[in-house]
């Protein structure tokens, strides 16, 4: 199995930033993309922004050069750097890793961390 253990999230004014970490542990797997999801009460589960093993990123438009995600390979870790926070990044935001294990593709998801920004 895999854990996902997060940290990091917490309260902060708009405008500030916080810094969001997941670290990935366990036996026999292998990681291709690491991501951070949102979900906002009342609100569907968003994607935020993903890293792929290679680097290459994606960011969901409404954090577009407010977030910036990066992963250490060697060490399992995703972060997000988040700065000119709004009201609206409100959310609980999640780790999520999709890779293998033992050959098979497999999704695994952190337990949440709440990120609230103040007004």
């Amino acid at each position: 199995q895999v854990q996902l253990v997060e940290s990091g999230g917490g309260l902060a004014q708009a405008g500030g930033s916080l810094r969001l970490s997941c670290a990935a542990s366990g036996t026999l797997f292998s990681i291709n993309t690491m991501a951070w999801y949102r979900q906002a009460p009342g609100k569907e589960r968003e994607l935020v922004a993903a890293v792929i093993s290679c680097g290459t990123t994606n960011y969901a438009l409404s954090v577009k050069g407010r977030f910036t995600i990066s992963r250490d390979n060697a060490k399992n870790t995703v972060h997000l750097q988040m700065n000119s926070l709004k009201p609206e990044d409100t959310a609980v935001y999640y780790c999520n890793v999709y890779g293998t294990m033992l050959g098979v593709p497999r999704t695994w998801w952190g337990q949440g961390t709440q990120v609230t920004v103040s007004s």
